[in-house]
């Protein structure tokens, strides 16, 4: 089960603060701060050294005879040391891959358009250009505003792309050879607990009200053994922090307060969604929308709705607004008692390619808070006792588009949302017996094989052109029909032309 952290600012109590305006627990964690990074930034710079295994009972013995700490304390300093180098080395991979792939779409883009000026330049050095029946793909136009063609901007585009490509392949080429670099802030401590001590931490201890801290022996002459102080409790509208396990404590200073943090595995909570055989709610989600549609047990639409989003906001408002969608759609499952089902998206590679791709688009996916969407709806339904589904979202627009969309009057997100419930419960979607024999379907193949095909038959076909013509269409076997005939009859006449060629 995943952990969960509470986080509160460590409160000063009249009665614990001495004439500086500090409490005993502030002082001591100022003072352990220093010895604690000190012996933090040791550990990290010997785990980067390392060639071989590391032996964490010897430089478990080193840290407590230079800095003067017990076993506990120095097992939490090689954990979270051991935390920082495992970050900083996945957060390069990370960041190598997302330049590989911004550098692989610079790539594709200087390919093409390099190729559409090199055709358009074959094109105009013809004698009877201006007799072609198929014409340029990239004509020569002219602006009189800013006395300019298109083919001088398209080549300084490219003269920039080939800088833009030059830069990145340096940048990858240093990232794989530098050093790795990790940052230890300073007044930060952290305490790793085990759930087979009392009260799940053995150096820090907290009984839901007062903490109680075992101080390092080089501390002892100015602290005294054990530092206490009360805190309180982590108030919650659903607290899932247990009494018992283990709990990990991380105490930081943040905007000059002390902020203390509390990790654990949280309590079980009464489940209430059933099985997904009994229905569910779909949801498709969209930069300015959230769809949702719920599925009875035998796979048929009953009721759906739209929640609104707002994007481009701060990180506070965005936050805000994306909680109270979330809160409206667990209210949703807790009416209804089911799961809710979505969509399993990424867009790491999306957001890789957005230098190439237009600037509304570009704005559109770049301010869609889509993962933090997930994360806070998966955070509130498991709190409620609620289930979230993550499942493939291959052709579930184009799905609800065709076959749900004119059956029910919906939209294209709620129909979208229709075929994402009932693919949460394991219903299959298949085509049109009448559509699959002239798409040449085979019915032994998945049947989202036969849903690519009507993919690139929709895509080459000319009454559909957005997605309001879907409704229009009655029977798309008609469509389908005259589609198939056409490419028979053209693959007919460039068989016949290919045989008076050989012969």
């Amino acid at each position: 089960m995943a952990s969960l952290t509470y986080c509160k600012g460590l409160p000063t109590p009249y009665q614990e603060m001495n004439s500086l305006g500090f409490t005993s627990l502030e002082m001591f964690l100022a003072a352990y701060g220093l010895v604690f990074r000190k012996a933090t930034v040791e550990t990290v710079n010997h785990l980067l050294s390392l060639k071989t295994a590391f032996d964490k009972s010897k430089w478990n013995t080193h840290l407590q005879s230079v800095y003067g700490i017990n076993k506990r304390q120095s097992n939490s300093i090689i954990a979270f040391a051991s935390g920082k180098v495992d970050s900083s080395k996945k957060c390069r991979l990370n960041h190598i891959k997302q330049l590989e792939g911004k550098l692989k779409s610079a790539l594709a883009w200087l390919s093409k358009s390099e190729k559409k000026l090199n055709t358009a330049r074959k094109f105009y050095a013809k004698k009877n250009w201006q007799q072609s029946k198929t014409g340029c793909i990239f004509p020569l136009d002219c602006s009189l505003k800013y006395q300019n063609t298109n083919w001088k901007v398209l080549k300084f585009q490219i003269h920039n792309k080939k800088r833009y490509i030059y830069k990145l392949s340096k940048q990858i080429l240093y990232f794989k050879q530098a050093p790795f670099v990790v940052t230890v802030p300073s007044n930060e401590v952290f305490f790793v607990g085990s759930k087979d001590e009392t009260f799940g931490n053995q150096v820090c201890q907290w009984d839901g009200n007062t903490i109680k801290l075992r101080v390092p022996y080089c501390l002892e002459k100015q602290f005294g053994e054990y530092v206490k102080s009360e805190i309180g409790n982590f108030d919650r509208n659903i607290n899932r922090l247990p009494h018992d396990g283990s709990k990990t404590w991380h105490f930081y200073r943040k905007e000059n307060k002390w902020v203390c943090a509390c990790q654990f595995t949280p309590s079980g909570v009464k489940l209430v969604s059933r099985p997904v055989q009994y229905g569910c709610i779909g949801i498709d989600m969209n930069p300015g929308s959230i769809g949702w549609a719920y599925v009875d047990c035998q796979g048929n639409f009953k009721q759906s709705g739209t929640i609104p989003l707002q994007t481009g906001l701060p990180t506070g408002k965005q936050d805000s607004n994306l909680v109270s969608a979330c809160l409206e759609l667990a209210i949703l499952a807790n009416t209804f008692s089911c799961p809710i089902v979505c969509e399993n998206l990424d867009f790491s590679s999306k957001k890789e390619q957005l230098r190439e791709s237009s600037r509304k688009y570009a704005r559109m996916l770049g301010g869609w808070a889509y993962s933090r969407l997930i994360q806070l709806l998966e955070s509130i339904l498991s709190n409620r006792g609620l289930t979230l589904i993550k499942r493939n979202p291959a052709y579930t627009s184009l799905i609800g588009l065709t076959k749900y969309s004119r059956m029910y009057g919906l939209s294209s997100d709620i129909a979208a949302a229709v075929a994402i419930a009932r693919r949460g419960m394991g219903l299959s979607e298949r085509l049109p017996r009448s559509v699959s024999a002239y798409l040449e379907v085979k019915s032994r193949k998945h049947v989202w094989s036969g849903w690519k095909k009507f993919n690139n038959f929709v895509g080459q076909c000319a009454d559909i052109k957005s997605r309001h013509d879907y409704y229009r269409v009655s029977n798309w076997e008609l469509l389908v029909k005259v589609y198939v005939e056409r490419v028979a009859n053209k693959n007919v006449s460039k068989s016949r032309a290919y045989s008076k060629r050989k012969r």
